[in-house]
């Protein structure tokens, strides 16, 4: 496994990285975090989201909707690599077909601007022909991406863990309300979650650095864990007390029925969740650590940082 001096030397000698980057998906947590973390490392970014916003400092903000093609091209223009952290679970009808449509528009929008790169956050999953509607999703849009052409750098993760990510709070909120839990047969499932800044280095060095021509890699933390262990682990640095009862009986929709009352989740999209959690998502080829120069750290860490706000 390189070293991160090897790393260093690799980067000097490497062509000049790239210094434009498109983000669409700007406005959501992720999306936010990586344009500062963008300027911080002295990039332009080209900020896409449904409505503009007042510019900042190395942020072009554009009004862009992945669904309208001709909203795209200004924003794509000039751009050496691009960004995509879109989703439509929130939305009416078949978010499935709806994210798949919006990752073509937006993969032939690059080819045609010229964009050298995209970056995709997807999942992790397993090898299985049941997977959630969510998962499988995920897999169909980073296939959307690379349909015109361009190279896709697609990162597979399971649970970010961070202050504002949807995971950590639902997971907080259940463990904060309920001194009793009934938890259903998901809670274990193999997961293996990731800091948000971790996951923001990963997404930082795919879309800035020059070499490489695409592909997908699997990203985690440290190590794996169960849905189960983390609720443990966030009662711990809390302390907090918590009984936690298994039942084989919650169904997908009465757990997210479930969490829709006791957590920030919408019940549409504490489903789609829930449902992902029947499949194991663990890091099995670990390419990444071999390619980026990035150590993840372990989830009691990455638990901590989230709980005293970091990531915010």
């Amino acid at each position: 496994m390189p070293t991160l001096t090897e790393f260093r030397a690799r980067l000097l000698e490497s062509p000049a990285p790239f210094r434009r980057i498109a983000v669409a998906g700007s406005s959501g947590y992720v999306g936010a975090r990586l344009v500062d973390r963008l300027v911080a490392g002295g990039r332009t970014v080209h900020s896409l989201a449904r409505s503009a916003r007042p510019s900042k400092p190395g942020v072009l903000d554009f009004g862009a909707d992945v669904q309208d093609p001709a909203s795209l091209r200004p924003a794509l223009q000039d751009a050496d690599a691009a960004v995509y952290l879109v989703h439509a679970m929130a939305e009416d009808g078949d978010f499935a077909e709806k994210e798949a449509q919006g990752a073509r528009n937006f993969a032939q929008a690059c080819a045609d601007a010229g964009v050298r790169r995209i970056v995709f956050l997807g999942a992790l999953r397993i090898d299985s022909d049941d997977l959630s509607p969510h998962l499988a999703s995920r897999h169909r849009t980073g296939d959307a991406l690379r349909s015109a052409g361009v190279p896709v750098t697609e990162l597979r993760a399971s649970i970010v863990l961070g202050a504002g990510s949807l995971p950590f709070r639902i997971l907080a909120s259940l463990v904060e309300r309920l001194p009793v839990m009934i938890c259903p047969k998901w809670v274990s499932t193999p997961c293996q979650p990731i800091g948000i800044d971790d996951v923001l280095e990963y997404l930082f060095l795919a879309a800035t650095r020059p070499w490489g021509g695409g592909g997908v890699y699997e990203v985690g933390g440290e190590r794996a864990t169960t849905y189960g262990d983390l609720m443990r682990e966030y009662a711990r640095q809390r302390g907090l007390r918590r009984l936690m009862v298994p039942v084989p009986v919650l169904t997908p929709r009465l757990s997210s029925m479930w969490l829709r009352l006791v957590t920030p989740a919408t019940a549409q999209i504490g489903r789609h969740l829930v449902e992902g959690l029947r499949n194991a998502t663990v890091v099995r080829d670990r390419r990444a650590l071999q390619e980026f120069a990035v150590r993840p750290i372990d989830f009691p860490e990455a638990m901590a940082r989230a709980i005293s706000g970091e990531g915010k």
